[in-house]
């Protein structure tokens, strides 16, 4: 069944036959040269671009061809947690056991969160959790901002799959909440990152300079977070 068409691209779902099945997004598109596949590493979900001309049925030989490996890409996966009382979480890249007591609020103690007893705990985390990633986030901005003496317009929160942070040509940041799970200076890393843009709003040589001022060691961060920043999306804060 086609999904959705535009003038250069035309998406239609199929189903890898097995078990379990997978189901395969197959995306036509003006720009393809050749056919290509794709298994996201944030939500598993499985792509096959392909030119225009290519049939379906040759486009789904090839995905039969790649089964083996396309398994084996989802066996990888993380595996998603859905937080509760019990759960241990990564806050600032330290495992914290959720407990539910007592108390009032959700507190934050060196290897457990305590949160209110009761119903919707994941939502009380998660909002819980936006609060220190904006006052963590913004503090990281203002500092990088006052180095480079720039400034920056709003800052938001998302919860993005696709990136970490952005910066757009206004100065407005924006960036996912999801980094307070990780190191700090994988987050102070995204902050320094964006708020280079201010200064370069591209990737060349000259705007990764601009990144070693504000952080001299961003290499090791910046590597965390390709290796293990797909896993911060395995937790699931509501159901």
């Amino acid at each position: 069944m086609t999904r959705a068409t535009t003038g250069d691209e035309q998406m239609q779902e199929a189903v890898l036959p097995g078990t379990p099945p997978i189901g395969i997004t197959l995306r036509k598109s003006t720009r393809a040269r050749r056919i290509s596949l794709r298994v996201s590493g944030l939500d598993g979900r499985v792509t096959l671009t392909l030119p225009p001309r290519v049939p379906v049925a040759e486009a789904m030989g090839f995905v039969r061809q790649k089964e083996d490996w396309i398994r084996r890409q989802l066996a990888g996966q993380p595996v998603s947690v859905t937080v509760g009382p019990g759960t241990v979480l990564p806050i600032d890249g330290r495992e914290r056991r959720i407990e539910a007591d007592g108390g009032r609020g959700v507190r934050l103690g060196d290897a457990v969160l305590h949160v209110p007893a009761g119903g919707q705990t994941g939502a009380r985390v998660e909002g819980y959790l936006r609060q220190v990633a904006r006052d963590r986030l913004a503090a990281a901005s203002d500092r990088h901002a006052a180095t480079l003496g720039v400034g920056y317009g709003r800052l938001t929160l998302r919860d993005t799959r696709s990136r970490w942070g952005s910066c757009s040509s206004q100065g407005d940041l924006m960036y996912s909440w999801r980094l307070i799970l990780a190191p700090p200076d994988v987050l102070d890393y995204v902050a320094a990152h964006e708020i280079a843009h201010r200064v370069r709003m591209d990737h060349s040589a000259a705007f990764w300079a601009v990144v070693a001022q504000l952080m001299p060691t961003y290499d090791r961060p910046r590597g965390w977070l390709k290796i293990n920043g797909a896993g911060l999306h395995r937790w699931r804060f509501r159901a």
